[in-house]
């Protein structure tokens, strides 16, 4: 299945760029948008993106970062840490991109009207805010960042969420793990998984962090609830 870059019209203005994979449309489809780590829509970030859709759903991956330095950026690029800066600002600008890509989606003609978020590294956040807010039906974090700074959106969020990290992240230390277990343990809807050895970064296949096994049960738990979505809309 061969994915396609496309324009998304900006709320506030302008154009940013989406790859785009859809299905054919035999029967209606549940989608995910990925939100990306701060490298964009990178090699890793396309190769999830078709992993995801050769099962059938709609996926998109929108460029968070069109405002500033458009387009993917090397690991060993200082351009893509800066752009991500100031972080809680940063995503917030993206917030209005989110609800864009959702937007669009909407004109695909198999797509049933529900979708989820996968957020990664960066992208985390919205897997909270996406169904806190932006009109996503569910939310899928891998290897989250910043996310002590957006525990508190969970509050009211009755779609599901879940949250994979390994215990080694330097992004998310024990007080982060901690907290969102915490939640977890209060909040049927959420969920939370903890991966032994395992380091930040773990989906990238580009990445010296990546880790098959977590790779692995991150994509049959994003199936999962994608799959889930397509019922609920059945």
């Amino acid at each position: 299945m061969q994915g396609k870059f496309r324009k998304i019209c900006a709320k506030g203005g302008g154009v940013f760029d989406c790859y785009l994979v859809a299905p054919e449309p035999e029967k209606p489809a549940a989608a995910v948008v990925l939100a990306s780590a701060i490298h964009g829509v990178d090699g890793d970030m396309l190769a999830i993106a078709d992993e995801i859709a050769a099962y059938g759903f709609i996926v998109a991956v929108p460029d968070l970062f069109w405002r500033s330095i458009a387009g993917p950026l090397s690991r060993s690029d200082p351009r893509a840490a800066q752009r991500a800066q100031p972080r809680l600002e940063q995503i917030k600008h993206g917030e209005d991109d989110m609800i864009d890509t959702l937007r669009h989606l909407g004109a695909i003609p198999q797509f049933n009207g529900q979708a989820a978020v996968m957020g990664f590294c960066y992208g985390g956040p919205y897997a909270i805010l996406g169904p806190k807010r932006l009109g996503y039906a569910a939310g899928i974090c891998c290897h989250g960042s910043q996310m002590l700074d957006y525990l508190h959106e969970l509050v009211g969020v009755r779609q599901q969420v879940c949250f994979m990290w390994g215990d080694e992240d330097n992004r998310a230390p024990v007080e982060v793990l901690g907290a969102y277990r915490d939640v977890a343990a209060r909040i049927e809807n959420v969920e939370v998984h903890i991966f032994p050895g395992v380091h930040h970064g773990y989906m990238m296949r580009g990445s010296p962090s990546f880790d098959r096994a977590a790779y692995d049960f991150s994509m049959n738990r994003a199936r999962e609830i994608l799959r889930a979505l397509e019922s609920a809309a059945g």
